[in-house]
């Protein structure tokens, strides 16, 4: 009886230690006495006990946070920037065998590319150009992974912190640049009603008597107001037909 629970317990032990279950998304490198056998899964998985190891690797995108690294651009300006980094596992032999942990370095080498790569750029363009330094930032950390069987799909730079004075410099240059705005645009107007006014001298510079009578409804609006005296010159053309019956006589 004390054997048969003995035999019991061992095959139980061998079992628990023989027998493992992989997910759908993941791989299992098997090594047997520290030699590479196979990458096997996912599903049921029988190991040699003592014989075998197996190292589980997670083959989903990865989502990695960059913290925030302090950048001089390149025009010498002192700034923090950090980004997310997305990748997955394609090779699970190469990044288990080629990387001692594939998480830190990817970790530690998208940092040291995101200094790199912002520090070529001048404080305008990394504001106004993220999709160009986020592609160059994929196809450099793509390119040094590939190596270690992993896929780096999207970088994107989260946040850039400025100093306080930067800040406020980068204000004031808007505002002048809305004020600049704004008379351009005052002056296109101008221009325009002068274009208009000059159009309208040339048409009734054509017609005489549209003076005379833009003249006398200029006068019907001085009238509407509530005026106890009204000065107005008087066209030296209103009395020009008087003056020639005149010398007729």
């Amino acid at each position: 009886m004390y054997t048969l629970i003995v035999l019991v317990v061992l095959v139980v032990m061998f079992l628990a230690s023989a027998i493992r279950v992989l997910n759908e998304f993941e791989r299992g490198v098997i090594f047997r006495l520290g030699r590479v056998l196979d990458v096997k899964g996912p599903g049921l998985i029988i190991l040699i006990p003592v014989i075998d190891r197996m190292v589980k690797v997670d083959m989903r995108t990865i989502t990695m946070d960059v913290p925030p690294q302090d950048v001089i651009t390149r025009d010498n300006v002192s700034i923090k920037v950090n980004a997310v980094v997305y990748f997955r596992v394609m090779n699970a032999n190469s990044a288990v065998i080629q990387v001692e942990n594939f998480l830190y370095a990817t970790s530690q080498l998208s940092q040291t590319t995101l200094r790199s790569v912002c520090g070529q750029f001048e404080l305008d363009e990394i504001l106004s150009e993220r999709e160009k330094i986020n592609l160059q930032l994929q196809e450099i950390l793509d390119r040094s992974t590939d190596a270690w069987g992993i896929k780096v799909s999207h970088v994107e730079v989260k946040q850039i912190d400025l100093p306080e004075e930067m800040k406020r410099a980068i204000a004031k240059q808007a505002e002048a640049e809305r004020e600049r705005r704004a008379k351009v645009i005052a002056a296109d107007g101008e221009y325009q009603a002068a274009q208009k006014l000059i159009e309208a001298a040339s048409l009734m510079n054509t017609q005489p008597i549209s003076v005379q009578l833009r003249y006398l409804q200029t006068l019907n609006q001085i009238a509407s107001e509530n005026n106890s005296t009204t000065v107005f010159p008087i066209p030296i053309d209103l009395f020009t037909p008087f003056i020639k019956g005149k010398e007729r006589t």
